[in-house]
């Protein structure tokens, strides 16, 4: 009878496959181990402390605060607010007028800024020196309000 042609490849592979499986199940012994099944719910319970912050022992009623509710106030950030509304200038590196954007070099600090035509009060090409306002879109800041510099 002829031996099995198992190669050493074969084996290797066999060797990490059974190692796999003794990992996996050291890690389900783990889980189960530690799982919360069977723990009374004083144990699950956390806190919040006077200051915001959890813990495992309930607050001192003594430290306690009486809030009115209307002193609670909530609010949502508007977005695309200009950063600053001071105008910048800067000059425009590229623009791609078939896809309508491009880049704007600033003139003080050397930051490149993305524009797109919808942003610019006038046509602008490369070279030009322009006007504009900083605005955080949704990739990153962005030059709006472009308008062209007199030369």
């Amino acid at each position: 009878m002829a031996r099995p042609n198992e190669t050493s490849n074969k084996k290797e592979i066999a060797k990490k496959k059974r190692e796999k499986q003794i990992e996996k199940a050291e890690k389900k012994e783990q889980r189960l181990a530690n799982s919360n099944k069977g723990k009374d719910l004083e144990d699950m319970i956390a806190y919040v402390d006077e200051n915001g912050n959890l813990s495992s022992k309930p607050p001192d009623p003594r430290k306690k605060k009486e809030v009115n509710v209307e002193d609670i106030s909530f609010s949502v950030a508007p977005h695309n607010l200009p950063v600053a509304d001071k105008v910048k200038y800067g000059t425009v590196t590229f623009f791609d007028t078939g896809k309508g954007y491009g880049f704007i070099k600033e003139k003080d600090s050397n930051n490149s800024y993305f524009t797109h035509s919808n942003d610019l009060t006038e046509m602008i090409s490369e070279n030009d020196k322009v006007s504009f306002e900083i605005v955080r879109g949704k990739k990153g800041m962005q030059a709006v309000m472009v308008k062209k510099q007199p030369r």
